[in-house]
């Protein structure tokens, strides 16, 4: 299956209610409107095709991009083409859930998540944020240099407030994610989470948002999931 043909069966399962959706987090044209459980049946025709990948992502398109990270492979993808595709990532929904993702199956996630993390960049900052979210919540704690981890904590104790808009979210997320998903520093989080206190996001159309991470991760608490790991991160 080439990427002409994958195009047009994406434009074929577009709908104009998931497109309003995805133009209203930050979208724009070229976009069809996929939801990404219909994307499931061509995902298990085509599996991973990193060529495939490559073409569709080129295309700008927010559906096929969004394929591309399903079907890429992240082994075989260099430092240099996640940089790549970062760079065309133009909003969150592409930064955090799409090349974030990717990254987060490649053996140098971190690596290349600590670059984006210290760029200054509002969505390299936020896919390098999200990206030691998607590891967290996915590999084993022996993985993890836990003073590793620790010191990034610290980083968002003194970091978050001025921290860009988008990076916002992702480093509140990494406080959740290291008291839900680390347990080393399950108590370290907790503590991090009370300091850090509600944290305020401005919104262009909005209102602030406000983030609260100790909360989330008390409710985790409550409900006995402490240690939990996810089997999958791409669909």
């Amino acid at each position: 299956m080439n990427a002409e043909v994958v195009m047009q069966e994406l434009e074929a399962l577009g709908k104009e209610r998931m497109k309003k959706i995805y133009i209203s987090n930050g979208a724009h044209e070229p976009v069809f409107g996929v939801a990404t459980g219909a994307m499931k049946p061509l995902v298990k025709q085509i599996k991973i095709n990193q060529s495939l990948a490559e073409e569709l992502y080129a295309t700008g398109n927010y559906d096929a991009m969004y394929f591309a990270g399903i079907i890429a492979d992240p082994i075989a993808m260099t430092a240099s083409d996640y940089d790549r595709w970062i760079d065309a990532a133009y909003f969150y929904m592409l930064s955090d859930f799409v090349v974030a993702v990717t990254l987060s199956e490649s053996n140098i996630a971190q690596q290349v998540a600590d670059t984006w993390i210290a760029s200054g960049e509002e969505l390299r900052m936020s896919a390098g944020w999200s990206c030691y979210c998607w590891l967290l919540g996915n590999r084993k704690d022996v993985e993890f240099e836990e003073s590793k981890i620790s010191t990034m904590l610290d980083l968002v104790l003194n970091k978050i407030h001025d921290a860009p808009e988008r990076a916002k979210y992702a480093m509140n997320n990494f406080i959740y994610t290291v008291g839900l998903s680390y347990k080393p520093l399950h108590e370290k989080a907790i503590d991090i989470a009370k300091a850090v206190g509600l944290v305020e996001v401005k919104q262009e159309k909005t209102k602030s948002k406000f983030l609260n991470a100790a909360d989330n991760i008390q409710k985790e608490v409550d409900k006995g999931r402490i240690g939990f790991k996810r089997k999958h991160v791409r669909c």
